[in-house]
This record gives structure tokens, sequence and C-alpha cells, in this order.
């Protein structure tokens, strides 16, 4: 087996997602691969019926985007992780990291999941997609509350 190049490591902006980080460092740090981090804006969808809500979407994704890119270079201040690419993107979570992962040849994806109980709840829904039909390995990294 090869190892592992470049290592994307997709975060959400919970309190967690250090869990996982550190984890895609460790792992980048074993193989010596490069090492980048990835949050995905899911986009604001507003029904235009509602005439209260017509201005904000634009003006709420732009905010979520900015505060995502405070989150990861916090992230990544915070584990010296100064040399890592830090990917913010607006989309689908499984769409854009697929795209991500083709576009710059990740060969491995890390991603928290709850590890709750049961088949069906063994990775959340994110996870589970990114499992399935991902074009390179996924690490689920179980999150410990």
């Amino acid at each position: 087996m090869e190892p592992y190049k470049h290592i994307l490591v997709a975060l959400d902006l919970s309190n967690e997602a250090h869990q996982v980080a550190v984890r895609g460092q460790d792992l980048a740090a074993h193989y010596g691969a490069k090492l980048s981090l990835i949050h995905v804006v899911e986009p604001v969808i507003v029904d235009n019926s509602y005439d209260l809500m017509t201005s904000l979407p634009a003006e709420l994704d732009d905010s979520l985007l900015e505060r995502a890119r405070t989150f990861l270079a916090n992230i990544s201040k915070q584990l010296n992780l100064g040399e890592a690419e830090k990917i913010v993107t607006l989309g689908s979570t499984r769409s854009e990291i697929f795209r991500v992962a083709q576009e710059q040849v990740m060969d491995l994806i890390v991603i928290g999941t709850h590890g709750r109980h049961g088949v069906g709840l063994l990775l959340g829904s994110t996870a589970n997609a990114i499992l399935h039909g991902t074009p390179c390995d996924v690490h689920a990294v179980r999150i410990r509350g």
C-alpha cells in the first residue's frame, strides 16, 4: 500500500472539530503527507414568499463563509499547521468534498462521526455520504463527547 501523500480533513465548526483536526495532523505527520483543511458552508435557501428575508441569504452566506475562514485559521494556528491549506467553499458538503478531493488528488479524507449505536446510525449522514462514493480512502474519527 502506498503511503498517503495528501490528506483532506473535513471539519464542521463544532468544538469537536479539534479532535478530527488532531487526527488528521497525526496521520499527515506519520506519512509525511501534505495536509489540507476544508469546511463547506451549505447555502442558505429562503423561500421568496417571505418578504422579510429577501436580502438575507447572500449576507448570511458571506457571514458564514467568513466565520468558517476564521475558524480554520484559528484551528490551524492552535495546532501549528502553518503550511496546511485552508479551503472554505459554498455548496453541498458531499459534492464539494468530492470535488476538492478529486481536483487536488487527495489520498485520504478524514472526517468525524459521532458513532451512534446500530448499523443504520454507525456514521452520521455527512460521514456516511463521504464514505460511499468517495474517490479515495476515508478515515472516520469517532467523536468523544
